[in-house]
């Protein structure tokens, strides 16, 4: 009985490690970016070009609809995210352009492979994955 108790406690804390462990850390993001408004205006020309480029770029990890069930997102070490999850849908659009541009670990930088414009489109239509 004894034993039995250990191996559950034991499991049990082997359990929330690795919970902890695939938790991705915190993405910081400079004051300067967080305050940015969008230049693009939302339209749907604006959604359309958007979506185009999140098709080509993004869609493969994030999935079609920003669920994060892209086809490679199997193979990534964290989830890509949800983007239809309020915690996605509160940042604003200057940190969601900063993470674009940036990007960190398995995110690729778009910086010089897609124009601010390109990234702004695309934080334009990111933002119709909300609930």
């Amino acid at each position: 009985m004894k034993s039995r108790k250990l191996i559950l406690a034991g499991s049990a804390a082997m359990l929330m490690s690795l919970t902890l462990l695939a938790q991705p850390k915190p993405w910081v993001v400079p004051d300067s970016f967080k305050t940015m408004k969008n230049p693009v205006a939302v339209s749907d020309a604006s959604k359309k070009a958007g979506q185009t480029l999140y098709t080509k770029n993004c869609a493969s990890c994030h999935g079609k609809a920003g669920l994060g069930d892209g086809v490679k997102a199997r193979s990534l070490k964290d989830f890509p995210g949800d983007f239809s999850k309020t915690e996605f849908q509160t940042q604003s659009d200057g940190e969601l352009f900063y993470k674009t541009k940036s990007g960190r670990a398995e995110m690729p930088k778009y910086d010089g492979k897609l124009t601010d414009e390109d990234i702004w489109n695309t934080v334009v239509y990111m933002r119709t994955f909300k609930k």
